[in-house]
């Protein structure tokens, strides 16, 4: 026999997020504002919901350019690891740290695994002069070959004169060819006053050298005071006859420079000492990473805000929607389906301010140089100094990592607050919402 209940089985629920809910959540956000539709809040939530996201992630992307481009000339302008020799005293107690057998020194760490080039150098501070004008620089006594590992220096951002004349002459940064007024060809003259040493004492010693090379490599705390002079001329000229200050590794990977200090020291001899790229810069990247979390926390609060306006915007539309709610729930919706289809009302907003946000950001990011360069005309020039910022232009790097992040928070955010208003529906009674209709 037959039961009732057999024949006439109860109505299975529909499955969450169905097709109805949303028709039903998008003829709402089509509705007039007469009708009892979209409010202007809810148009202010989504042109903020954008420009809070454009915000951060253009944020995001300068950071990330500004970190790359401040390590990229410290890695190609600079050795990833300097190696010193043992502390020597001099009769009058000084210290120095001159490596004598450097050959055989650079010789074993060249043969390090990971090691891709070995530079003995001799460095100096001197002044410079030509055509009436002085500077103080630093000269970097190096070998020619040694000189075009360098990736900055053989390929930077502006170069003129020929590297391959390196041999003749030095080359010079372009802040310190522009300090000093002059261009390939015109020579310079390095006073050293660690000269001579005669019966009288210690004599300035002077050098005329003739610029064969300028380079421009974009930060100017490098083009603004580095000399480079041929090493068997750097040698003589600092009192360095058979020795050199340091020798300078380049790795393969620049950030397994701190792993490959064990390494080389071991190569270096037991009395050497080695100084990393990370050890000379790492004020200036703890600055850069703390600058970098309290700039995302600022604007996580700005699309905080920005989201906060969906909570305003949907509860004005589950007021103006109160009798169409008690309809909806006569005729058979759950609570759950109610919840749902105002959920999707105001994710809907987070979602479409989120992807306007996202596409102005990297718009931004990519388009950054005319950007900039009309903001500088319109203010008149002067808006960029590379003397303080240290970089000739301003870097933005768009990474998928920022992206994503940017994306996340504000979805994350968007999804959060719209379920207080969705509930608020959700548990609004029919009766009471058909009373006065």
């Amino acid at each position: 026999m037959t039961t009732a209940a057999t024949a006439n089985p109860a109505p299975r629920s529909p499955r969450p997020f169905a097709r109805f809910e949303f028709m039903i959540a998008l003829r709402y956000l089509r509705a007039r504002r007469a009708e009892g539709g979209v409010s202007a809040m809810t148009w202010i939530s989504f042109l903020g919901i954008a420009l809070a996201v454009a915000a951060l992630i253009a944020t995001l992307s300068v950071r990330a350019g500004f970190r790359h481009e401040f390590v990229g000339t410290i890695l190609g302008a600079n050795p990833h690891i300097s190696v010193y020799g043992a502390p020597n005293y001099s009769a009058t107690g000084a210290m120095s740290r001159e490596i004598s057998d450097y050959t055989d020194i650079a010789s074993a760490i060249a043969t390090l695994d990971g090691v891709a080039h070995v530079a003995p150098v001799v460095t100096g501070q001197v002044m410079a002069a030509a055509f009436g004008r002085n500077a103080g620089v630093e000269v970097v006594g190096i070998t020619g070959a040694d000189l075009r590992s360098l990736p900055l220096v053989a390929d930077p951002e502006r170069a003129w004169g020929n590297l391959d004349q390196f041999d003749q002459g030095v080359a010079i940064g372009s802040g310190v060819a522009r300090e000093l007024g002059v261009v390939v060809g015109d020579k310079i003259r390095l006073i050293s006053p660690d000269g001579a040493r005669t019966a009288f004492g210690t004599s300035p010693r002077i050098v005329n050298a003739e610029v064969v090379y300028i380079f421009q490599v974009g930060r100017f705390d490098i083009d603004r005071v580095r000399v480079y002079m041929p090493l068997d001329q750097a040698q003589p000229y600092f009192n360095r006859e058979g020795l050199v200050d340091r020798i300078d590794v380049m790795l393969d990977d620049p950030e397994q420079a701190n792993a490959a200090v064990t390494r080389v020291l071991g190569a270096a001899g037991p009395m050497a000492t080695a100084w990393t790229w990370e050890d000379s810069s790492g004020a200036f990247l703890q600055a850069l990473q703390m600058e970098d979390n309290v700039m995302f926390i600022i604007l996580s609060i700005l699309v905080m805000i920005a989201t906060l306006n969906i909570v305003s915007g949907l509860i004005m539309l589950v007021k103006n929607k109160g009798r169409d709610i008690g309809i909806l729930r006569t005729v058979g919706l759950t609570q759950g389906a109610i919840l749902r289809v105002f959920f999707i009302c105001g994710a809907s907003v987070g979602v479409a301010g989120t992807l306007c946000g996202v596409a102005l950001g990297s718009a931004f990011a990519i388009y950054i140089d005319p950007i900039f360069a009309a903001v500088n005309w319109m203010a008149g020039g002067g808006v960029w100094d590379p003397s303080v910022r240290y970089l000739s232009q301003l870097p933005a790097r768009l990474e998928m990592g920022d992206i994503l992040s940017a994306m996340s928070l504000s979805l994350g955010l968007s999804f959060l607050v719209t379920i207080f208003p969705a509930r608020r529906a959700a548990r609004m009674n029919p009766v009471e919402a058909l009373r006065y209709e």
